[in-house]
Parts: C-alpha cells; sequence; structure tokens
C-alpha cells in the first residue's frame, strides 16, 4: 500500500510547482502566524483547564473520579471529528475564493466558538444544557481549526521563496506553540494566583474570553495579507467540493500515512503529558503545567531550525529522525517519569526535540502533495481526519487505559503508530529540491500570479 501511494504521488506531486513568492514575505508570515497563534490558542485552553470544566460542567460520579475527566476528554475528541469537516469546506472555499478569505472565515468561528466556552453555564445551574453548550462550543472550534491548518498551511507555503519552504513551512508550528504556550503559561498563572474556589467558580473561564478578543486582533492583521492563489473566476472551473478525494485518492492516503504518527506524538507530549503524569505519578498541577510551559518554548524555538536543516539536506531525513525515535524511545520516555519535575520536564524536552523532525516541515511535506487547484481541500480533509482518529483521542485513549488497569500500554500505542509512518517516510520521494531544479519556470509563475 505504502509503495502504490508513493508511486503515483511520485508521477503527480511535482507536475504543479508550487508558486513562489517574494512580495513582503515577513508580512505573509505574520498574517498567518499571529491568527493561528490565536486560533490555537483557543483550542488548546480547553486541554490545560480540563479538570476544572470536567468538575464543574459535567455531573460527579460518586464511584469514580475519572468519570467527568472521561467525559470532557470525550468532548475534546468529538471537536476532532469536526475538523475533517472544516478541513474540507473551508479547504474548498480556500481553492475557490482564495486563501485570504478562508482564514478570515475561520477565525472569527473560533473567536465566537471560545467565548462560548467561556460563558458556558454549570451542570449545577443548568442540568445537561452545560455539556450539550460545551459540545456545540467545540465542535464550532473543531470546524475552524479544520479549516485554519488547511487554509494556512498552503498560505504559508505558497509565500515562500524559492529554497525556502521547509523554513516558511515552520512557522506553521511556532505560531501553533506560540498560542499553546501562550494557553499554557495562562492556565499555569492562575493556577499559582487564584485560589481553587476561584478557579472552580470562574478563573477557568477567564482565558476564552480573552481568546475571543485576540480573534479580533487576529481578524484584523490578516486583513492586510496578499492573496497566494489565483481562484479561477469561471465558475465551471473551480474545484468541486470532493475533487481532490476523488482525483487524487493515493495523494490522500499518503496524507493519513504522514500524519498518523506525527498527530498521535504530537497530541501526548505537547497536550495530554502533564494530565498523563498527574494520573501516574505524584506531580502536582502547578509543576505538570510549569513543565508543559517550558518544554512548548524550547519547541518553538526548534522549528525554525528544522526548516532550515530540511532546506539544505531534504524533507526524509527529518522524518525518519522523528519517526524511528519516537518508535523507539517513546516506551522509555514515558517510563521514565517518576513524580519529579525534573524528570517531566526532561522527557518533554526530548520529545519536543524528535517531534521537530515532523512539525518543523509537515506543511511543505503535505503542500508537495497536491496541485495548487485543490491544494488546500486536499491536505485539509486527510489531514484532519487522521488527527481527529489519533491525535483527538490521544488524552481519552491515554485515560481510557488508566482507567482499565493499563496505562503501560499507552506508550506502545504511540510506538506503533510512529513506527507505521515511519514506513511511509521511507518510501517518501525526496522533493526538497525540485523547486530548484525548476527556477525559471516557478519565477514565471510567480512573476505573473501575484496580485492584491
Amino acid at each position: 500500500m505504502v509503495a502504490i501511494m508513493t508511486q503515483q504521488y511520485r508521477h503527480e506531486s511535482v507536475s504543479d510547482p508550487l508558486p513562489t513568492r517574494s512580495r513582503r514575505p515577513v508580512r505573509q508570515l505574520l498574517a498567518a502566524s499571529v491568527g493561528n497563534a490565536v486560533e490555537w490558542y483557543d483550542w488548546y485552553a480547553y486541554t490545560f483547564l480540563a479538570t476544572y470544566i470536567a468538575d464543574q460542567v459535567f455531573p460527579k460520579s460518586s464511584g469514580n473520579s475519572l468519570v467527568p475527566l472521561l467525559s470532557t476528554f470525550a468532548v475534546f475528541a468529538v471537536g476532532f471529528f469536526m475538523r475533517p469537516v472544516g478541513g474540507l469546506l473551508m479547504g474548498a472555499v480556500a481553492d475557490r475564493r482564495g486563501r485570504r478569505a478562508a482564514l478570515t472565515v475561520t477565525i472569527l468561528l473560533m473567536g465566537g466558538s471560545s467565548l462560548l466556552v467561556g460563558l458556558t453555564p454549570t451542570y449545577a445551574y443548568v442540568g445537561v444544557l452545560a455539556p450539550v453548550v460545551l459540545v456545540l462550543a467545540r465542535l464550532l472550534q473543531g470546524l475552524s481549526v479544520g479549516g485554519e491548518f488547511a487554509a494556512s498551511t498552503t498560505f504559508l507555503v505558497e509565500s515562500a521563496g524559492l529554497g525556502r519552504r521547509g523554513l516558511f513551512s515552520s512557522f506553521q508550528y511556532v505560531s501553533t506553540s506560540a498560542g499553546q504556550l501562550a494557553a499554557s503559561g495562562i492556565a499555569a498563572l492562575l493556577v499559582a494566583t487564584l485560589s481553587d474556589g476561584q478557579m472552580d467558580g470562574w478563573g477557568w473561564r477567564l482565558p476564552f474570553v480573552v481568546g475571543a478578543v485576540l480573534s479580533l486582533v487576529g481578524f484584523w492583521i490578516r486583513q492586510g495579507a496578499y492573496e497566494t492563489h489565483e481562484a479561477s473566476q469561471d465558475e465551471a472551473e473551480r474545484p468541486g467540493l470532493f475533487d481532490a478525494l476523488r482525483l487524487y485518492p493515493r495523494q490522500s492516503l499518503l496524507i493519513c500515512g504522514i500524519t498518523a504518527g506525527g498527530t498521535i506524538a504530537y497530541y501526548t507530549w505537547t497536550s495530554y503529558l502533564p494530565t498523563y503524569a498527574e494520573l501516574n505519578t505524584d506531580i502536582s498541577k502547578s509543576q505538570a503545567l510549569l513543565s508543559g510551559t517550558l518544554s512548548l518554548a524550547f519547541f518553538a524555538l526548534l522549528q525554525p531550525v528544522g526548516g532550515l536543516l530540511s532546506d539544505r539536506f531534504g524533507r526524509r531525513p527529518l522524518l525518519l529522525f522523528f519517526g524511528l525515535g519516537f518508535a523507539v524511545l517513546s516506551v522509555p520516555l514515558l517510563r521514565s517519569l517518576n513524580g519529579s519535575f525534573a524528570s517531566l520536564l526532561m522527557v518533554q524536552c526530548a520529545g519536543m526535540l524528535l517531534l521537530t523532525g515532523f512539525t518543523s516541515i509537515s506543511a511543505a511535506v503535505n503542500a508537495e502533495v497536491f496541485p495548487a487547484r485543490v491544494r488546500a481541500a486536499g491536505i485539509g480533509f486527510p489531514y484532519s481526519l487522521t488527527v481527529a482518529l489519533f491525535g483527538g483521542t490521544a488524552p481519552y485513549m491515554g485515560t481510557l487505559f488508566k482507567e482499565l488497569g493499563n496505562p503501560g500500554l499507552f506508550p506502545w500505542y504511540v510506538a506503533a503508530l510512529c513506527l507505521v509512518s515511519s514506513a511511509v517516510y521511507l518510501k517518501l520521494p525526496e522533493t526538497a529540491h525540485k523547486e530548484l531544479e525548476r527556477q525559471p519556470e516557478q519565477i514565471g509563475r510567480a512573476g505573473s500570479r501575484i496580485h492584491h
């Protein structure tokens, strides 16, 4: 299956070179990165405050204290299953109407849904309506995030100059990490400064209200960006909603194979690990959040380095560094957690280093799979579906293994998925330097297609 997928990719993906943008690259990076950071701040705030949301929005179980937390992570996973829908719909908007139009819709949608989470009533006040409101808000957030990745991935890579797609690609996760870092830092600050009663009462709501306000800032910044895709003005020539899936099924499967290991490792190390450490060791909430914040800062600094290395040495070496590294080290790393702050910080930073091999270049790798006409929708749906299946369920699976009395199985689950993706990376054609071979053609395309 891997050989079949990569064989067609080898013949078709390079036939439509990515456009090269040289006009105001810093402005393009800012427009994509600031908006993306706000989107992911809103998304991750839920994860870091999951234990407080569980206490307030779901009914308490007298028999098992993990039931509300499991319910909270189930809602977390439900939000992920709207991401493929968002990737498909907003990806189609980006391919038909332009990348900037899709990015404008996604950030406004995220701001509204974040505000809805912040205003969710408690279970004690309205009963079952509380989790219903929370589920609705997370569904809207999932729709927004799925569309954001599809549009911002293509926007970033299409804005890159010759030989700089890897570097520009890395800012996808620089901004994602910045948003996550802000969410983690604000959560840690609130936990450290407010009493338990204040956090349970109103403190957990503040980050979501702040996120709604920041979404308006991101919306304003994106209005000044240049469009990177010249959509057809002829309705008949515009791609259909399912054209990417219908015309490029093997490329869609390839995106799934590329993403499976990356998404489980990413959500385990950047989102779930503090909770995993709390459940399986004696570490405190404040120490777990602090470790997560410090390791995320380290992770963000690594991304441009990974992008530059991929532009120089290729995509595949970094992907194999990530995939094989996690396949071998996931189990010993997670088993080395002993309840101390130092052990958690060491495990998180080691994982972040390995993870950079995937995150710093995933946008470029994905963009190099599909032609421009269906690139956003082509990336958005299979990527988001894979993230929903394996990334969105990571906190739930880890908590479920603990509930079933087998927490040690979770690291093996992570390692197995990374091994599967490594087999895909091994067969993946190298495309990092293809654009340099086609430099005259790309310069001509860029000059004729850049517009406001």
